[in-house]
């Protein structure tokens, strides 16, 4: 700073140069992180503003240290909501943090899409127009054993297609215990009623058989959905009826029933250590002429949702005028096809899937990550916190296993001073370029290191020598 205001005309004069703030070290930073152009521009804003306040009031001239931090500030500001964050939370597939992080080979297919024209509705043995459906039919029914498969938006799109296709002005059949309402006030009463199925309810909250859906059946009827209540467990004193069984009523009675995983999984998780799911093949094998699922949570891509089974019902549903509306596009396909040939090879999958990777990683290594991590933390946070490693528990998130929890390790920062100092800690990391997410619990902000990749610990520490620890305790003591 200099010490007091000069008359305008010199006062001016002191300001430094857009050159003498790019010099500097935090200058640089800028440039590395954010380009020459956009920083530029940037300082000339900030030199502006201080300019035009020296010209109203008396006041000290900025120097450079201080232009560069403005300019920073006004670049942070400027920074796309949906950027690159740590998911720190324990939830590895978070709804609000875009659930599962895409294979490389995802990306790259999504990236080649976006830079070239692709074969989307191009069939280019004959030279006519194709479907967009046919990059993913043969290895969806490759990896499930259905005899067919379509694929839309996500996998409430694929039960509401399937309801308006079959129940549209009918009766659906629905055991009560399975009206789940998932994320964001979503309930299947809802969606049935959108679909234009008239929801017939059977049998009670815990207990279901195979006798109320017999007394439900009649010429009204258009379709039995079965729902796997993936967020949610009903224990003590229930019954339902299996998938077979209800396949086999369904059948009879000459209704399909449509068998919803919600979540879906291509493969045995507990070969991985996690709880055992069932799988998309298994529900295909039980006898269930339609089963959807959702390829953006435990099978790991990007946002989809998946109808497979009977040939004839595929086809019915691709007829449907909604299907247009709910289709998805070439980047999206480009990726679930990359996806979903990484199914191929299973015994190198939980290496090659980020999701599967994050799920199955042991305790063990997850705490040698947090001891390597600690002293670089503490050392960005000062004498104002303590920072401990400790043990905790991840979930998988968006509804996937609700009641299973995976052993897992944190660093747990705790306040050297009042709560507020821990909440404005927390608030101060989410401002960050690259925002760090936790949760507060127990008096001490969580970092739970499940979803922290190796490759990713030098930036995760760097990230944080960009905190101002001194005035984030001089606000809060």
């Amino acid at each position: 700073m200099s010490a007091m205001a000069e008359p305008e005309v010199n006062v001016l004069r002191h300001l430094p140069a857009v050159a003498a703030v790019l010099a500097t070290r935090e200058g640089a930073l800028l440039v590395e992180r954010y380009g020459h152009v956009m920083v530029t521009h940037a300082i000339r804003q900030v030199i502006d503003d201080a300019r035009d306040v020296l010209r109203t009031a008396p006041s000290a001239v900025p120097d450079v240290t201080e232009l560069a931090q403005q300019a920073q500030r006004l670049l942070d500001a400027q920074m796309p909501g949906l950027r690159p964050l740590f998911n720190l939370t324990g939830v590895v597939l978070h709804t609000n943090l875009g659930r599962a992080v895409l294979a490389e080979a995802a990306v790259d297919a999504a990236v080649q899409a976006m830079r070239h024209a692709v074969a989307l509705e191009y069939d280019l043995a004959n030279g006519t127009r194709g479907e967009r459906d046919d990059h993913l039919r043969a290895l969806l029914c490759e990896l499930t054993g259905a005899e067919d498969a379509t694929v839309v938006n996500n996998n409430a799109a694929a039960v509401l297609l399937c309801l308006n296709t079959f129940a549209l002005g009918r009766e659906a059949v629905v055991s009560r215990g399975e009206l789940i309402e998932i994320g964001g006030a979503f309930r299947m009463p809802d969606i049935m009623a959108r679909a234009g199925a008239r929801m017939v309810e059977v049998g009670t909250t815990n207990r279901t058989h195979a006798a109320d859906y017999r007394n439900a059946f009649n010429e009204h009827t258009g379709l039995v959905l079965k729902v796997h209540t993936s967020n949610y467990r009903i224990q003590g004193f229930t019954a339902d009826v299996a998938a077979s069984e209800l396949a086999h009523m369904a059948r009879a009675a000459g209704v399909p029933l449509l068998n919803d995983l919600g979540s879906g999984s291509l493969v045995d998780l507990s070969r991985y250590g996690l709880a055992r799911e069932p799988t998309v093949r298994e529900a295909v094998a039980e006898g269930a002429q339609l089963v959807t699922f959702s390829g953006d949570k435990l099978l790991g891509g990007p946002q989809t949702g998946f109808i497979v089974g009977d040939h004839a019902l595929i086809e019915q549903i691709n007829r449907n005028p909604l299907k247009r509306a709910l289709r998805v596009d070439k980047l999206r396909l480009a990726a679930v096809e990359a996806t979903l040939k990484l199914y191929r090879d299973p015994d190198r999958l939980a290496e090659r899937l980020p999701t599967l990777r994050f799920l199955a990683r042991s305790k063990a290594d997850i705490e040698a990550q947090a001891r390597r991590l600690q002293a670089g933390v503490a050392e960005a946070l000062g004498s104002a916190f303590v920072v401990e490693v400790g043990d905790c528990l991840s979930q998988i998130g968006s509804g996937s296993l609700p009641t299973d929890t995976l052993a897992s390790t944190a660093l747990l920062i705790h306040p050297r001073g009042s709560q507020r100092r821990l909440e404005a800690l927390a608030a101060s990391l989410r401002t960050l370029p690259r925002p760090i997410i936790g949760r507060i619990a127990d008096g001490a902000l969580h970092l739970d290191l499940r979803c922290l990749a190796e490759a990713d610990e030098a930036l995760f520490l760097t990230t944080w020598t960009q905190l101002d620890i001194s005035d984030l305790a001089a606000r809060h003591p």
